[in-house]
């Protein structure tokens, strides 16, 4: 007993061929080229934007490191003034070396023309 559903048909398609269809090739080739561009443009802007970013934040870190060397520069010019001030060079010469202001017999006058007196 056979039925419909057991038989075997035979294939009508064997023998077709697969004609590439050339309209449809250059449509990829096309959109392909499309998306390639765009994609480029795309990889190019987040290149330059990257660089962009990463040039301010050297700039904000130059900045940042040019007023902490002014800071340091101000505070070192303070502390020369303060060191190199008479008062503290004359309380340095007293203390820590034991110099004394000089006496009236030490002191040699000298006039205009270059004679001792």
């Amino acid at each position: 007993m056979k039925t419909p559903y057991v038989t075997a048909r035979p294939v009508r398609n064997r023998y077709l061929v697969r004609v590439r269809d050339r309209r449809r090739a250059r449509e990829l080739a096309a959109v392909t080229v499309a998306v390639l561009t765009v994609g480029a443009a795309l990889v190019a802007y987040t290149w330059l934007h990257a660089q962009q970013m990463a040039g301010g934040y050297r700039a904000e870190a130059l900045e940042r490191q040019l007023k902490e060397l002014q800071r340091v520069e101000r505070h070192l010019q303070l502390e020369e003034a303060y060191l190199a001030s008479p008062q503290r060079v004359e309380e340095r010469a007293l203390e820590e070396l034991g110099m004394r202001p000089p006496e009236l017999p030490q002191l040699v006058f000298v006039s205009d023309a270059g004679a001792m007196r």
